[in-house]
């Protein structure tokens, strides 16, 4: 079996961090205050910075920073700034699209690992084979729209010493590797400078004046139409080609995404990684159907498989999101089979729901018992207050960093069916 391949994970702010961390990711992406292409996310100003790299390395896993913003000549100075503060925060990489920033931080921080971020659109062996004896590169992470087979002659023709990156699950941008100029003509928010409106997620009708007769094929459902809405993209089942490409790394996109989802999303991807890489391909197919089912879990678009396997179709379409479970509190205290558990509460469930524990191991079904307010010891049928501290009895052991989930009560029905597949 080829080496081992990283499962890198967004962490949007702390919680998503710790979620990230504890389900199992090899290494995390993450931004500062400034810099980075999701101002919206949390991020992390320089004191939490030196936390959360800290706790990374604890779990022994790498802490990667992004500072992939598009930056005009006055940015530069902060950019720099930004750059030592990263640095002196311990984090082992920087992703970083533009060439002059990237030439900056090689000058000013030569210990400093580059990452060439997907916005710097590498597509070939030449420019990656640049960027690292250039700048010192030391990863490319591929343009969006590679192929499998793009990958695997780009792959053939560059040194072990450069690592290839590429992502494999989330939400993808109908524009070139992100390079969107849609946001800001609409707004005035620049995705190319972090403040994306995601005006690809809005409702268009479209009429081309010039070419009368044409009809452009639409995608509808219940909720409109979505032109410009691309897929998210879904690899789980084609894993053993990702690993055969030659990829070091598998990216999980997401740093506006919940902890709930950072966990399930990566817990399903660290198992059937596992699986593969340990037990062989057997074992690993033989678990799809139920890790394609946790994905569903959690809070998605319909999905295809990318330009893996050559152009999506179609390549835009996807609606709103759906998802077949909901997540319901946050369990904060361990405790084993039969005893008492702390669980902060998220959303509404009821005594004698059927509910999960998601644990790092899967997930763990069981009926809800009674519920009593922690501050009080008063038993309730329910809890409707998010924050809400409850005492739960679990049939099984539970840790504090698992997680509760119970059925989607708005759930459409259109989960793994919605799930195209396409090659």
């Amino acid at each position: 079996m080829s080496k081992r391949m990283e499962l890198l994970a967004p962490a949007g702010g702390m919680e998503q961090l710790k979620a990230a961390l504890r389900f199992g990711a090899d290494a995390v992406y993450a931004g500062m205050k400034g810099f980075g292409l999701r101002a919206f996310a949390d991020n992390f100003d320089q004191g939490r910075l030196g936390e959360a790299v800290a706790l990374t390395h604890a779990y022994g896993k790498h802490f990667y920073v992004t500072l992939n913003v598009l930056p005009l000549d006055r940015d530069l100075p902060g950019l720099r700034e930004t750059a030592r503060q990263a640095w002196d925060a311990g984090v082992d990489g920087a992703i970083v699209s533009d060439i002059g920033a990237a030439l900056m931080l090689r000058e000013e921080l030569p210990g400093l690992a580059l990452h060439i971020s997907t916005q710097a659109n590498v597509m070939n062996s030449r420019t990656a084979l640049h960027l690292h004896q250039a700048l010192g590169a030391s990863r490319i992470v591929l343009s969006r729209e590679m192929s499998l087979q793009d990958i695997r002659e780009m792959r053939s023709c560059l040194p072990d010493s450069l690592e290839l990156e590429a992502f494999v699950h989330g939400a993808m941008c109908v524009a070139y590797s992100g390079r969107c100029l849609l946001s800001n003509a609409l707004t005035g928010r620049s995705g190319n400078r972090g403040e994306c409106a995601q005006p690809c997620r809005w409702q268009y009708g479209v009429v081309e004046e010039k070419r009368p007769g044409e009809i452009l094929p639409l995608q509808e459902d219940e909720r409109g139409s979505y032109l410009f809405s691309a897929y998210d993209l879904r690899m789980m089942e084609h894993l053993p080609d990702l690993m055969e490409a030659g990829l070091t790394s598998l990216k999980i996109e997401g740093r506006m995404k919940t902890a709930y989802y950072v966990a399930t999303v990566v817990g399903a991807y660290r198992r059937a990684l596992d699986l593969l890489q340990n037990q062989g391909e057997g074992a690993y197919r033989a678990a799809l159907p139920e890790l394609l089912g946790e994905l569903d879990k959690a809070s998605h678009r319909p999905s295809n498989t990318g330009f893996f396997y050559g152009p999506p179709q179609p390549p835009a379409g996807a609606g709103g999101f759906c998802q077949t479970m909901e997540y319901v509190g946050d369990v904060v205290s361990d405790a084993a089979a039969g005893e008492a558990a702390t669980v902060v509460l998220k959303n509404r469930f009821y005594t004698g729901d059927a509910l999960e524990v998601l644990t790092p191991g899967g997930s763990k079904a069981f009926t809800a018992g009674d519920l009593c307010l922690a501050e009080t010891g008063e038993t309730v049928p329910t809890a409707g207050v998010a924050g809400t501290k409850l005492l739960m009895t679990f049939p099984f052991a539970v840790q504090a960093g698992d997680l509760l989930r119970g059925p989607n009560r708005n759930h459409r029905g259109r989960g793994a069916a919605s799930h195209r597949g396409m090659r």
